[in-house]
């Protein structure tokens, strides 16, 4: 079974996703990510998956309607039955095609069966350097999001 540890998606910003500022809304780029995130995480694990973490989301600059945008996701750990994904996203004027970053998080998918209970999903194996350093920053933001769990239990 051949599977996916990477997609891309590419699209024009459309006058839809507009905000106030006459840039794309943030709560539109979050849904692209959501959208290439989940894309990745079902090609890798072949079944239903469902977000159950963004994290670390940050803006670096804004996307103008009509630009292209690119969204790259790719696996950078998985657990047992989670997959961890770094998304980035770029843009730029088609008509130039200098792609630059506007925007990059991290999500974190569970494979689910057909009840909605997790899953166990295939081991990713990192082969590079870099994805050593990506899948340390996956495990490390994982631990500390589980000690902020345990620290605020009490305020859910």
């Amino acid at each position: 079974m051949n599977r996916t540890s990477r997609i891309s998606l590419r699209f024009l910003a459309e006058p839809m996703d507009v905000n106030f500022g006459g840039n794309v809304h943030g709560g539109a780029v979050m849904k692209w990510i959501d959208q290439a995130a989940y894309s990745c995480a079902a090609a890798w694990s072949k079944m239903y998956c469902v977000t159950v973490y963004v994290g670390g989301i940050r803006f670096l600059k804004p996307i103008r309607i009509g630009e292209l945008v690119e969204l790259n996701a790719k696996i950078i750990h998985t657990g047992r039955t989670s997959i961890h994904i770094l998304v980035d996203v770029f843009s730029c004027d088609p008509k130039e095609g200098d792609l630059q970053k506007t925007t990059t998080c991290i999500v974190v998918f569970v494979g689910v069966d057909e009840h909605g209970k997790p899953n166990p999903v295939p081991k990713f194996e990192v082969t590079t350097e870099e994805g050593h350093h990506l899948k340390e920053y996956a495990v490390s933001m994982s631990s500390e999001l589980r000690k902020l769990e345990e620290k605020y239990a009490d305020y859910r």
